[in-house]
């Protein structure tokens, strides 16, 4: 058998406002009707109102701790002046109002807060300049420690690093570089075919491609691949208390963690852009001939004619570039990892984040000084 609907009943008297609740105030009755919303609104709108006028509980069959929860909430986490209930219902509503905390404030920033904000957010920046500031010195002092005594140089870390940064990310690096081969000669011949101008995909994809997007796309990948691992590798050891360690028994962390890996990732990165931009050109040659029936020996052709080779010098440049952002970024936030997990992937999607962020305006950069070269 269903329990009684619940129903809100206001009258007006001389003695003033009411509001008679009857029915079954319980879960099972509550979940049953189909005016819940309608009654969940007009309990608010009776409570702001009438907050003077008397209640009368009396008349409820059964109040359970949904009910009761549902008119605490509607009396703002506070007793009306005049409420009639019966004692098991008190007590319900007491116990309801014990565990119940009431909604936070709505906080009000004011200038001063803003500005004090402003301020953190100002110092926090420059601390992050100062560090980096700190660390790129440090390891140009390194690496000319490297130069004058090559023989106590970390050969194994850097060639362990040489290989999970750069072996590894062979086969991902020539996957999105043929796709993004593909999608964009799809997309040039289609615009091209309507003007007759078949011919200039060349130009307009090995520009693109030798120039731009294959050290950019690699870049990119290796930041998000590679980059991460680095910032979570010396952040895990922050957590471990390795590095502490490594302070103790007097091991210099530049030495032994970041110039390893700036050094594998400098080495690295000309050479997977280059592997990167030979994966999109195969896809673009490829989307070339099957859409306008350009041939691969014409691409091979004419691409050396119309792309000059200062454009493939200025595409490796860049990625050494890349490459020392990319470590020294990623060295950065995770020596700034505080020994907690939080703090850990927090400083794992940073690193990511500002990697990224500074590989396309380095690029920007570079394409600004040298917008003569090779054009």
């Amino acid at each position: 058998m269903q329990d009684p609907q619940p129903r809100i009943v206001r009258e007006t008297s001389a003695s003033g406002e009411s509001i008679s609740l009857y029915g079954s105030w319980s879960a099972a009755a509550l979940a049953q009707i189909d005016n819940w919303t309608a009654l969940e609104e007009s309990l608010p709108r009776h409570a702001r109102a009438l907050m003077e006028a008397s209640w009368d509980l009396r008349h409820i069959q059964r109040l359970d701790h949904t009910g009761a929860q549902l008119l605490w909430n509607a009396w703002g986490h506070a007793w009306p002046r005049h409420v009639l209930v019966l004692d098991l219902q008190r007590s319900t509503l007491n116990r309801v109002a014990r565990y119940t905390m009431p909604p936070p404030k709505a906080q009000r920033h004011t200038l001063k807060q803003l500005f004090l904000k402003l301020g953190e957010w100002i110092m926090g920046i420059e601390s992050h300049a100062v560090g980096g500031l700190r660390l790129t010195g440090q390891t140009a002092l390194d690496f000319l420690a490297f130069l004058r005594d090559p023989s106590k140089a970390p050969w194994r870390d850097i060639s362990g690093h040489i290989y999970r940064i750069g072996a590894t990310a062979l086969p991902i690096t020539a996957l999105v570089g043929f796709l993004i081969g593909v999608v964009l000669a799809y997309l040039m011949a289609r615009q091209l075919r309507q003007f007759g101008a078949d011919a200039f995909i060349v130009n307009i994809l090995g520009l693109a491609l030798i120039r731009e997007l294959g050290p950019v796309l690699a870049a990119i990948l290796v930041a998000g691949r590679s980059g991460s691992a680095i910032t979570a590798q010396i952040g895990v050891m922050r957590v471990t208390e390795e590095l502490d360690a490594m302070r103790v028994m007097g091991i210099r962390k530049g030495s032994r963690l970041v110039l390893p890996r700036a050094m594998a990732l400098a080495l690295v990165m000309p050479l997977l852009g280059v592997w990167t931009t030979l994966a999109a050109l195969l896809g673009g040659v490829l989307a070339s001939d099957l859409t306008l029936g350009l041939s691969p020996e014409y691409f091979l052709i004419a691409l050396p004619k119309v792309v000059q080779l200062s454009n493939l010098w200025l595409a490796t440049g860049k990625s050494v570039v890349f490459g020392l952002m990319i470590a020294l970024i990623s060295c950065h936030y995770g020596l700034r990892v505080l020994p907690n997990t939080q703090s850990l992937g927090e400083g794992t999607t940073a690193s990511v984040v500002s990697s990224i962020t500074m590989v396309i305006l380095v690029d920007a950069l570079f394409a600004v000084l040298f917008k003569g070269v090779g054009l």
